[in-house]
């Protein structure tokens, strides 16, 4: 029995270090945040907050007054704007 253990149990180590490294991935390093940033502002967006939700980059910006929430794909295009106001 006991010779079951030790492989069972390294396996289950190796698929939540898979799962964890998959997250991971899914985490904004600093130059893409500012490049999101650059980017936004170059548009005319003022850029309050950005993260990884669900495997989107949701964005947190003001722009003509008004508090939106921007969704952008992996080439950094906006595919969805939620207002907040």
């Amino acid at each position: 029995m006991k010779s079951l253990f030790i492989p069972l149990t390294l396996s289950f180590a190796l698929i939540s270090g898979a799962a964890f490294a998959s997250s991971d991935s899914q985490r904004l390093d600093d130059a893409k945040r500012a490049e999101i940033t650059t980017k936004l502002t170059s548009e005319g967006y003022e850029v309050r907050k950005i993260e990884m939700e669900d495997g989107e980059i949701e964005v947190y910006a003001l722009k003509d007054g008004k508090k939106l929430e921007l969704y952008l794909a992996p080439d950094l295009t906006i595919t969805r704007t939620k207002t907040s106001d």
